[in-house]
């Protein structure tokens, strides 16, 4: 894997203000709020509750996935469909959080079959 899911890109301003409570915003609409985040180097992430979207579940996206972040509007934007996020492995914060295997598993995820940084057509 040439670029790092689990590190924030370039540019997005994400030391600013604590994220917790910003919307989540994926390409095709809401998919919930940030109930926990991560701002280490190379353990970037955000614990997403979905609300009633996924039936009230949370799931773990990786810092990398977020394209901008507007601190106005508490809105934070990822290039993943909600499809793509649904699809996801499963995640249970007590089992998965710093669980290497799970963290590896969503990589692959969210990066098989597309290019790192590109949206889908």
């Amino acid at each position: 894997m040439a670029e790092n899911v689990w590190a924030y890109r370039a540019g997005v301003d994400y030391l600013a203000a604590d994220l917790t409570g910003y919307a989540v915003e994926a390409l095709d609409g809401s998919v919930g709020k940030v109930d926990k985040h991560s701002d280490e180097v190379t353990d970037a992430y955000l614990v997403v509750d979905t609300g009633v979207w996924i039936l009230g579940k949370e799931v773990l996206l990786p810092a990398g996935l977020v394209t901008r972040i507007d601190h106005v509007a508490e809105k934070v934007y990822v290039d993943r469909t909600k499809e793509q996020i649904k699809a996801a492995p499963e995640f249970h914060r007590d089992e998965h959080l710093g669980n290497e295997d799970h963290r590896q598993a969503l990589g692959s995820h969210y990066l098989s079959g597309m290019p790192f940084g590109v949206p889908p057509a």
